[in-house]
């Protein structure tokens, strides 16, 4: 029995590890190629080549990325619930792929378009068809239920091929999320300057041709490496557990309550699929839910009715989540901020002059290779020297706590918005000290790098609010719903260019004068007020910030008794408290 068991050990160290990394950032640069090679120049795209106006074309583009951000709860409750990780990765990235070759057919076929613009005493562009919108939105449909299924599940997979058990390799679980950053940060930079070149300067067949044939290279890798991974089984649906809790306490919330929690019902056989690493132990918040608990005489601890009890690992699950709203709550407002990037950025470095050098002229798109660039330099920074600096002073090995880190970039992006509207205020005094105030098509003789400042300091502050929010969500998370976690990143997301869309819906609305003024004019950015627009997002990311800072000072981690370690030991710097059993 000793020889099968030394067997069976050393065969489950083969799987996981560092090997499977190769695999596994390969498939997400195949998919950032892809979906960031069209989403950030889709702008350009909208207006250029279906002509629709600069409003409806910025509205299309934060709901299309509202929807994408919200399909990844979809794609996390299968993963959860039934299909595990690794095939709901598989199945998405094909889904993906046939999107993308739908899109890329879009932009091939001449009927998908409406005709080029007719040049004459003014030039007149004919808009898109209600049948081409309808195929280029279903395109869309397919690859945002792609990415849907990939998104919140290849961060998880990723930090699943380090065993947390082994010393050795729990702290590379949490710098795999530095190093995933990182990779998707520089396919990023590829698709702002090689696609989008290709896109705007050989044709926008081969700028979706290239990440479309990427991405099917990248599925076939991924796919190759599947007797390398480590995969947990799934352990049945998160959704349903914490909707049995609520409706288990709802049945008993007649019931007076026992100060004693001893007698709260637990049932190590019953979790044990959902509590591999550890057991969550009874909270005092929220006692309400408690009730859910409480074992009554008609309740059968042996063979318990979900529906009408529950285990106290159960109970704090549920609890847990609450608790963490809060947090993910506050990054909404910082997604519509940087939302403004892809949209009334880009219309910004339109506008100036993007010449870099005597022949080469840089896309607008291509100006997000700062944010790309000044986020990878952070990212270097970050783990070289900030951590290393801050841990000398803090005693926690990653330097500060993940909410901590997430405050830090809440501060950096409020002064990326300052900043961009102070450069707007100059792009429109460079462009009335030209005569070019009436003339919202010609380039303003201002360097296109004035948005340099805005653009990295978004790139500084997604280091520190993108990272520590998914460090946040996979650390306190319950362990059955680590797929889920991500997916709440991707639903903030979702939430933040939703809420885009509506504020700059309500601006342009309400904003209207009667002399045709508007802060966001459809025509000419030069007659607008787009400085009004970003300094009320600031003001809205400080009130944002006020609110995090006294969500962080109360927020209580999740309390997990881990089951390899001794009771009295404590990983604060995982922001994980142990709390002995009582």
């Amino acid at each position: 029995m000793a020889m099968i068991k030394k067997k069976d050990s050393t065969i489950k160290r083969k799987q996981g590890g560092l090997i499977t990394m190769p695999f596994i950032f390969g498939n997400e640069v195949g998919e950032k190629l892809a979906v960031v090679g069209f989403n950030t120049n889709m702008i350009s795209y909208l207006t250029g080549q279906l002509h629709l106006p600069m409003t409806k074309a910025a509205n299309t583009l934060t709901n299309f990325g509202g929807t994408g951000a919200l399909t990844p709860l979809l794609g996390a409750f299968i993963a959860d619930a039934f299909a595990g990780r690794f095939w709901t990765i598989a199945i998405a990235s094909l889904l993906l792929q046939i999107g993308m070759i739908s899109l890329t057919v879009s932009a091939i076929l001449p009927s998908l378009r409406p005709p080029p613009c007719k040049a004459g005493g003014s030039v007149r562009c004919e808009e898109a068809d209600s049948g081409q919108l309808a195929f280029l939105y279903a395109s869309l449909l397919l690859s945002a239920l792609g990415s849907g299924g990939y998104r919140p599940c290849i961060v998880s997979f990723g930090a699943d091929q380090f065993d947390e058990s082994d010393p050795r390799q729990k702290v590379t679980t949490w710098k795999f999320f530095n190093w995933y950053y990182f990779c998707m940060g520089a396919s990023i930079l590829v698709a702002n300057t090689v696609i989008i070149y290709i896109q705007e300067n050989v044709g926008w067949g081969w700028g979706l041709g290239v990440p479309t044939f990427a991405m099917a290279v990248s599925v076939v890798a991924f796919v190759a490496g599947y007797p390398m991974y480590r995969k947990l089984d799934p352990a049945g649906s998160p959704f349903t557990r914490l909707l049995q809790v609520c409706v288990a306490a709802y049945w008993k919330r007649k019931l007076s309550f026992s100060s004693d929690t001893r007698a709260l019902y637990e049932n190590e056989t019953l979790d044990a699929a959902i509590s591999v690493g550890g057991k969550l132990v009874h909270t005092e918040n929220m006692k309400f839910l408690d009730k859910a608990a409480v074992v009554t005489e008609n309740d059968d601890p042996k063979a318990p009715d979900p529906w009408r009890l529950s285990s106290v690992h159960r109970v704090e699950e549920l609890k847990t989540l609450i608790r963490m709203a809060p947090i993910w709550a506050a990054g909404i407002i910082t997604i519509t901020a940087a939302a403004q990037q892809n949209t009334f950025s880009l219309m910004q470095a339109r506008s100036l002059d993007r010449r870099l050098g005597p022949k080469f002229v840089i896309p607008p798109a291509s100006m997000s290779v700062l944010t790309q660039a000044s986020m990878l330099a952070t990212i270097v920074f970050y783990d070289r020297v900030f951590v290393p600096a801050t841990r000398r002073l803090t005693g926690l090995d990653r330097g500060i706590t993940f909410l901590a880190r997430i405050g830090i970039g809440f501060g950096v992006s409020l002064l990326a918005t300052l900043a961009a509207g102070f450069v707007e205020v100059r792009r429109k005094e460079a462009a009335a000290a030209h005569g070019l105030t009436d003339d919202g098509a010609a380039a303003i003789p201002m360097s296109v790098f004035w948005l340099a400042p805005q653009y990295c300091l978004h790139g500084a502050a997604e280091t520190f609010t993108s990272i520590g929010h998914l460090e946040f969500f996979y650390d306190q998370a319950p362990e059955s719903m680590r797929s889920t976690a991500p997916a709440l990143f991707w639903l903030s997301i979702s939430a933040g260019s939703y809420l885009s869309t509506l504020l700059i819906t309500v601006v342009h609305r309400y904003s209207a004068g009667r002399d045709g003024s508007n802060w966001l004019p459809d025509d000419n950015l030069n007659k607008g007020r787009l400085e009004y627009v970003y300094w009320l997002i600031t003001l809205l990311q400080f009130i944002n910030l006020i609110y995090y800072i006294i969500c962080a000072q109360m927020y209580t981690y999740k309390p997990l008794q881990v089951k390899e370690l001794g009771d009295q030991e404590r990983e604060r710097e995982h922001g994980v408290e142990l709390v002995e059993n009582a």
